[in-house]
């Protein structure tokens, strides 16, 4: 059976949409996923489904609005197949997430929005920030002892932005790790 990694936007940010990971883990295996695991408290998980990935996509994101009673606004849901997620890992720009002593790196996952459209909101500050398009993401880095300069929070005002889910480097090669365990 098919493997996954599942990203959840809008849970637990800010106070809303509170959902705890075993809560969460359940309501997937009584949705009939299996081999459910989370990381973290930010919507992380790492699934088995006989669903295709859209299908599934769309089938989590109706069933946590209607059993958790979410903000269906807010709530957005992307289903990432073994191939899709290990080719973002794997194909992220040289030296990307290379240096975490001096760099903050996120990968920028996209849903329904190309790289080429989300890229147009981007306005990196020379020297701070630098963001590369990839196949479904944007990757953005930007200098840690800079990072209170960096442009990057000027994307939340855009209306792409709720298009997009945010994962730094470190928890996007967790699941990875998790995904081929």
């Amino acid at each position: 059976m098919p493997r996954y990694v599942v990203l959840l936007r809008g849970i637990n940010v800010g106070g809303k949409n509170k959902l705890p990971m075993a809560e969460l883990k359940q309501a997937l295996i009584e949705h009939g996923c299996t081999e459910v695991a989370t990381y973290i408290q930010s919507g992380n998980v790492v699934l088995t489904s006989t669903e295709r990935a859209k299908t599934l996509a769309e089938s989590i994101e109706q069933m946590l609005i209607k059993r958790f009673e979410f903000d269906s606004a807010l709530i957005r849901v992307l289903v990432l197949t073994r191939a899709q997620f290990t080719s973002i890992v794997e194909d992220r720009p040289e030296g990307f997430g290379g240096q975490p002593d001096r760099y903050h790196s996120d990968v920028i996952f996209l849903m329904g929005v190309t790289a080429t459209e989300a890229m147009r909101v981007f306005n990196p500050r020379e020297g701070v920030d630098a963001v590369w398009p990839g196949k479904g993401v944007v990757y953005s880095q930007r200098l840690s002892a800079e990072r209170t300069k960096s442009r990057l929070s000027t994307i939340v005002g855009t209306p792409v932005y709720a298009s997009m889910t945010i994962r730094n480097w470190n928890t996007t090669t967790k699941l990875l790790e998790l995904l081929r365990a």
